[in-house]
Parts: structure tokens; C-alpha cells; sequence
């Protein structure tokens, strides 16, 4: 009897339901559904996995694709015949290559031509000898994989495809492990994004020269792709550019884009990609090059991020790694030669990378070390490596023993990069000490300067007002560091604030944002008052941004870090957290910080606005048990009491006889020293004594003080605990019930802690001290970027 094959039935979309007896894996749409969130899933878990080896994104999802493939999981017939099965790969490929086509017109919008065009010599000569070397080491590992492994694949394209697969650095995924390491801002940083950026350029070309060869075989239609495209390239350059430069200038700074030229652009994205594949170039030329004319001036690019790289990025650019995943078979990689070819490609890969980056500079003079770290970080492969690797495939110039080898090739050379570099590259400049660590001090004409941390646009009146009322208007001068935390996160954009906040904004584009609503304030504020103001802003992972913080109080000399607590004041007057992750930063400041620390807890000082030192009229209570903590917190109000509007009242809480004996004699001296030097004629300044020394005396004494605008208190002063049960420990015992809701009260609270110079955190901070800073004083370090110098005239 004889057989006929018959076609499966496409699939539909949707299903009937389950309790109809309808698979819903058998139906297109629920079987995406489950894909991408499998993905998801497996993907952000490596992700966390791998966080502490501080390795990209990256990594988890080519790990990840490489799971869910025939390597490991994918061996599972079942398992692949349910989730992947070959009928729904090409509604999985499609919205995959959507995805990368959308990235990589974000990664198109981020690259500024004027800015590479502006590359230093010596940045160039290391991009154009880390191309050159690999891609000549890149046709000699051709020529053996073709008679070993890949016989009859056709010389040209296959030569020029392992040219650019060994040949490419990952601009992306090097910015990332850069901001990781905390190198993105400093010079080696630069120079590495720099020749990545025209690396990058140059990849692109080469590529596009891989694909017209690996086409029909012949010369003539090589040559008509070629011609369109270069076509293309000057069509969208003459014509489509201006189009994008007036929906530009219509889009006003400060204004929200109109939805209709959002709208166009994504449409324009879509078609400048149906034109390439039809050229036969790939789709992703073509959104790649409109993002590259979007003119990067404007808030317009900046909202097209905006709108679409979350979705892209988070949702759908997996997706890619996965369906690379589930082409590679690492069990295709057996026997001997097999293995022998892989230590062949990654040996001939780092050679080539890592020789002719060193080389090229050593002989622009860059010192052995750094030249060695850019050679490996040069090394960096990612997207751009799968990209080319896939194509390769599609056209049938790869085959699947030369794909997994390759694609394992990346993996390996960018898992390297990062431990690599941190085990051979550790920037060690001692700072130099400084005398002034504290507030208190013998010396009232000398610079107190305060590095006042924030992380919303909320925390700055409460601060700017805080700083006004402290800034010694009779005795001394006060210099102000504004510093601005910011998270760092995988996103494409947040490399942009990184080099947004750079003065040199190589390889990306400068653009003002929402953040300059931070300078004009400060602006503001330096006008009305004699404060110098230098605002400045980190951009870090939350995990690390205390070493920036620490880092800018050594090198800027801080006397005060001033940082605000976890929790915010809501409408209702109760305080809700904005995340454990900045209480842990205000914790970690506190062990390791160089000066002394304050912790404000805010609750709206002044109102929402900033006052004006005419207006200034609060009134401030110091709580003094006794210690240095609650020394340093008197000598702080000390400049409060200079201010003409500041009506302040010292509350000191008398010790039983045997307390506090080896300090006593210092708390003494610190009480008679204000009360001699802070007395003002117009009774402004108040102070009392209490004996209470139980917990309910010391809350009624508190109570008695009335309404207040502003307590100031030691963080570990000799004192029990006001509140039974805190959970914020990093307040101290009576700071815990200041800020708690068992005090009804609208006031803020200003927790001080002294700096030790023979406890634990002056070791924790000679550690610190070997971190890079810049030469000059007024520079701050690598991880921290300056906004223009406001500084008093």
C-alpha cells in the first residue's frame, strides 16, 4: 500500500480551551505565551546566579539559550516536541528577529558619527590593529576549519565571516562590564569605548560584505547588493534624515512627543528593514542605519528610547539568545580534533585581539598594564558575535560543529573579561590624607565642606534648606558637593547617563535630560546664598555606589557625608521605604566612610520649596546624652546657632554619677565651649538640663519640647533604647524613636555620626583609599561625573 506525505496544518493562533479537549501548545499564540516566559524565567535566574562574578546579562542569556537547546535540556524529545517544536520556531524566530531588529536601532540611536569621527589617533590606531590582526588570524583558522571540519563550504564568504566573527568587539556588553568595574569614566575607560565604537562601525561594514558574498555565488548579483545598499545607505542620508531632523525640532525640550512621530519612526524602522532584507543585506541594517541619522540633539531620541527599549531589551531581545541556543549542540563537539579546533579558535581569538591591541598601544605610549587590560577588554564578543554566527548559518557558510564552536568562543572570551581584568588591572593612587574629618574641630576659619547624597528630586529643597541654616555665616566657609545616586541597570540608556554625565561624551551623544532640574536648583541656591555648589552624579549599581560615595568624600576631603534615610514622609505624615537596597547603602557608608556620617530624616524642612535666608525662622533641638557622636552633633548645631533665624535649644540629659565616667570630662568641655561661644543677645539660643534617665522620663522630656522643626542627635549616644522594637539600627537608639511613629511629630531629624579615626572604619577606609582619583582636587573620581562647576563668584 502506498504512502503519500501530507503536510501538517499550520497553526492557528488561539485555541479552543483545555476543557474543550484543545491543546493550547498546539496553537501559536499560547505556545509563544509559554516560550518567552520560560525564557524569562530561566534567563533572569542565571542572571542572579551570576551577579557575584559580576558577569553581563549577556552571559545568563547565551547560558540560557544554550539550556533550553539540544545541549542540555533540549535533549528531552518530549520536552522539545511540547515547548519548541519545529512547527512554532517560525513564530519564535520572527518575533526574535523583530526584537533584535528594534535593538539595534536603539543601539543605532546611541551612536553619534560626529563623536567618532572626533576619536583621538590613539584610540583609532587600537581599533584598526584590533580588527587587522584578528581578522588575518580569523582566514588562517578558516583555511584549517574548511579541511577538517567544514569541506565544501564555499572559500570567499566563509573566510570573511570568520574575519568578522573573530574580529568583533561587543560595544554593548564592553560598556557594561566597564560601568561594572567602575572604569567607564575614567581615561582607560574612554580609550576602550572609543575604539569599540569604531570597531563597531568597521564590523558592520564587514558584515554587510560577508552577507552580499554569501549569497547566490555570483559575482555580478554580489556586486547589484553591494550597489543597492551603499544606495540605501546614501538615500537614507539625504532624504530620510531631514524628515527625522523636523520631527526633531518639533519636539520641544520639556515637552512630551507627539504619539504620531513616535509612531512614524517605528513605521520607518520597519520599512528600512523590509528594504535591506530585500536587498539582501538582513533586515537589521536598515533599522540600524535610522537610528543613526535620528538626530541625537533634542529630547526626540531620547523618548524613542524611552518608549521602546524596556520592551525590546527585557522581552523580546531573549528570545534571540534562545533561538541561537536552540541551534547550537555543544554534543556536536566530539573527539579530539573537534575539542583541538575549539582551543584553535579561542587561542587564535585572544591572540589576535589581545596582540594587536597591545601592541598598538604600547606604541602610543600607554603604560604595559593598561595596554594588557585593553587587550582583553577588546576581547569582549556579545550580540553583535550571534548576530554574525546566525547569519552565517541561515546562508549555509556555518555549519552546526562550526556554529557551537564559535558560539562557544564568544561565550568563554567574555566570561574571562571581567575576573581577567580585575586580577590584573587594580588602579592604586593613595589618596592624599586630609586633616579636617569632622565638624568639630579647633579650627572655625577653616573649609567645612559636606558631600550631600540624594536620589530624588524630593530630597533636594529639605537639603539645600538643611545646608543654609549650617553653613557658618560668622566663622567659616562652606563648600557643598551635591551628589546625585543614580542606578546603574542593564538598560541601554543607562550607559547613556553614564556618558551623558561624562565632559567628554565619546562614543555617545550628549543630551540634557530631566536630571538638569538637579543643577538648576543648586543654580539657584549659589545664587541666593555664599555657598559654592559642585553637583555631581554617580551612577552605579546599588550593591557598590557606596564605594563612589566614599571614594568622592576622599578625594573632594569631605568633613560630612549627608545622606537621607530609606524612607520618605507620605501625605498621611507616615514614612514608607523606597527600597532595603538604600538603607543598605546608608549602612555601608556608615562603616566605611572617611568623615563623619549624617542620616536626615526627612520630613519636609521648609516645606517643598527652597527658603530664601531671609526667611529662614526654625527652631532646632539638640538631644545631648553625652559621647563623641553627641559631641559631634553639638558642634554642628554650633554653626545652626550663627544663623540669625534659628531659634536653637540644647536638651542635655545629666548622667547618673558612675556613667559615662571616661567621657564625661570631654562633654564637659564641649558644653562650656558652645555655651561660651554661642551667645546670642536676642535669647535665641536655650539650654536645659533634665535628670531623667529612664526610658518614659526621656520621652516625656522630649515631649515637653513642643513643636519643632528639627532634631539633631548622636547616632550612638550613652543612652537605652526609646522604642522597644526598631528595625532601623543604623538610626541608634534615640534616632530609632525620633523617626518612629510613636513621636507625633512633624520635625526632621538629623542623625550624626562622628568619625573614629581608631576604630574600625579608618581601616575599612585605608582599603578604600586605593581607589583611582584624579590628580586635581576639584576633579572628582573615575565613578563619579561632574555636572558643570557651579561655583560661587
Amino acid at each position: 500500500m502506498a504512502t503519500s506525505n501530507v503536510c501538517p496544518a499550520p497553526m492557528t493562533a488561539t485555541s479552543n480551551g483545555s476543557w474543550d479537549g484543545d491543546n493550547p501548545l498546539n496553537h501559536s499564540l499560547p505556545l509563544i505565551i509559554l516560550q518567552i516566559c520560560l525564557v524569562l524565567v530561566v534567563t533572569r535566574s542565571l542572571a542572579f546566579l551570576l551577579r557575584p562574578l559580576r558577569q553581563p546579562r549577556v552571559i545568563a542569556e547565551i547560558i540560557g539559550g544554550i539550556l533550553l537547546g539540544p545541549s542540555a535540556i533540549g535533549r528531552s524529545k518530549r520536552f522539545m516536541d511540547n515547548v519548541f517544536p519545529k512547527k512554532g520556531m517560525v513564530v519564535l524566530d520572527t518575533l526574535a528577529n523583530i526584537g533584535l531588529l528594534f535593538f539595534l536601532f536603539l543601539v543605532g540611536l546611541e551612536l553619534d558619527l560626529r563623536s567618532i569621527r572626533r576619536t583621538g589617533k590613539g584610540a583609532l590606531a587600537i581599533a584598526i590593529a584590533g580588527i587587522t590582526l584578528p581578522f588575518v588570524l580569523g582566514i588562517g583558522t578558516s583555511v584549517v576549519l574548511r579541511h577538517t571540519i567544514v569541506e565544501g563550504a564555499r572559500q570567499g564568504p566563509f573566510l570573511v565571516f570568520m574575519g568578522v566573527a573573530l574580529s568583533i568587539t561587543a560595544f554593548p556588553v564592553l560598556a557594561r562590564i566597564l560601568a561594572e568595574l567602575k572604569l567607564l569614566t575614567t581615561d582607560l575607560g574612554r580609550m576602550a569605548m572609543s575604539a569599540a565604537a569604531v570597531n563597531d562601525v568597521v564590523a558592520w561594514i564587514l558584515l554587510a560584505l560577508a552577507i552580499a558574498l554569501s549569497g547566490s555565488g555570483s559575482p555580478i548579483i554580489t556586486l547589484w547588493v553591494l550597489l543597492t545598499g551603499i544606495g540605501f545607505v546614501a538615500c537614507v542620508a539625504i532624504f530620510l534624515r531631514p524628515v527625522l531632523a523636523w520631527m526633531a525640532r518639533r519636539s520641544l525640550e520639556g515637552e512630551p512627543v507627539k504619539e504620531s512621530y513616535v509612531c512614524a519612526t517605528l513605521a520607518i524602522v520597519l520599512a528600512a528593514g523590509f528594504v535591506t532584507d530585500a536587498i539582501g543585506i538582513h533586515a537589521l541594517f536598515g533599522a540600524f542605519m535610522v537610528g543613526v541619522v535620528v538626530p541625537k540633539d533634542g529630547s526626540f531620541a531620547g523618548a524613542l528610547i524611552e518608549k521602546v527599549e524596556d520592551l525590546v531589551s527585557g522581552l523580546f531581545l531573549p528570545l534571540y539568545f534562545v533561538s541561537s541556543g536552540l541551534k547550537t549542540n555543544v554534543t556536536t563537539i566530539r573527539g579530539s580534533r573537534s575539542w583541538g579546533l575549539l582551543v584553535l579558535v579561542i587561542t587564535n581569538a585572544c591572540i589576535g585581539k589581545i596582540a594587536g591591541t597591545v601592541i598598538a598601544s604600547l606604541i602610543a605610549k600607554i603604560p604595559v598594564r593598561e595596554a594588557f587590560t585593553l587587550g582583553f577588554l577588546m576581547n569582549t564578543k556579545g550580540l553583535v558575535e550571534l548576530i554574525v554566527l546566525n547569519i552565517g548559518k541561515d546562508r549555509k557558510v556555518l555549519n552546526d560543529e562550526t556554529f557551537a564552536i564559535m558560539v562557544l568562543m564568544a561565550l568563554f572570551t567574555t566570561f574571562i573579561t571581567t575576573p581577567i581584568v580585575m586580577g590584573i588591572y587594580k588602579p592604586a593612587r593613595r589618596v592624599a590624607p586630609y586633616k579636617h574629618r569632622t565638624v568639630g574641630r579647633s579650627s572655625t576659619a577653616s573649609e567645612l565642606r559636606v558631600l550631600a547624597c540624594f536620589h530624588s528630586l524630593r530630597n533636594i529643597p529639605t537639603m539645600i534648606n538643611l545646608v543654609e541654616i549650617s553653613r557658618g555665616i560668622r566663622h567659616r566657609c562652606l563648600t557643598l558637593y551635591a551628589l546625585h545616586l543614580m542606578e546603574f541597570s542593564e538598560r541601554s540608556s543607562a550607559i547613556l547617563m553614564v556618558h551623558k554625565a561624562r565632559r567628554n561624551g565619546l562614543p555617545f551623544r550628549n543630551r540634557r535630560d530631566n536630571t538638569n532640574q538637579m543643577v538648576v536648583a543648586f543654580e539657584a541656591y549659589r545664587q541666593l546664598s555664599e555657598v559654592a555648589v559642585r553637583p555631581m552624579t554617580a551612577i552605579s549599581d546599588l550593591d557598590t555606589i557606596h564605594e563612589d560615595i566614599v571614594a568622592s568624600a576622599l578625594q573632594k576631603r569631605a568633613a560630612l557625608i549627608l545622606l537621607p534615610f530609606h524612607k520618605i514622609q507620605q501625605l498621611d505624615g507616615t514614612l514608607e521605604s523606597v527600597g532595603h537596597a538604600y538603607r543598605l547603602i546608608n549602612q555601608r557608608v556608615l562603616r566605611h566612610a572617611p568623615c563623619s556620617v549624617a542620616i536626615l530624616v526627612d520630613r519636609g524642612l521648609g516645606g517643598a520649596a527652597q527658603v530664601s535666608s531671609s526667611e529662614v525662622s526654625y527652631t532646632v533641638v539638640v538631644l545631648f546624652f553625652g559621647g563623641p557622636d553627641d559631641r559631634e552633633a553639638l558642634s554642628y548645631a554650633a554653626l545652626m546657632a550663627e544663623h540669625p533665624g534659628i531659634a536653637l535649644t540644647v536638651l542635655r540629659f545629666l548622667p547618673a554619677p558612675a556613667d559615662n565616667l571616661d567621657q564625661s570630662a570631654e562633654d564637659e568641655a564641649c558644653i562650656s565651649k558652645f555655651r561660651s561661644n554661642s551667645q546670642p543677645s536676642d535669647g535665641s539660643l536655650t539650654y536645659e538640663e533634665s535628670a531623667a534617665a529612664d526610658m518614659a522620663g526621656i520621652i516625656a522630656a522630649i515631649k515637653n519640647l513642643g513643636r519643632r522643626n528639627l532634631f539633631l542627635v548622636g547616632r550612638s549616644p550613652p543612652a537605652i533604647a526609646l522604642v522597644e522594637r526598631s528595625d532601623c539600627p543604623e538610626l541608634g537608639p534615640v534616632g530609632s524613636y525620633l523617626a518612629s511613629s510613636e513621636l507625633s511629630t512633624t520635625a526632621s531629624v538629623l542623625i550624626i555620626q562622628r568619625y573614629d579615626p581608631s576604630g574600625e572604619t579608618c581601616r575599612l577606609v585605608e582599603e578604600v583609599e586605593v581607589a583611582e582619583v584624579a590628580d586635581m582636587p576639584d576633579t572628582p573620581p573615575a565613578p563619579v561625573t561632574p555636572e558643570p562647576s557651579l561655583r560661587a563668584k
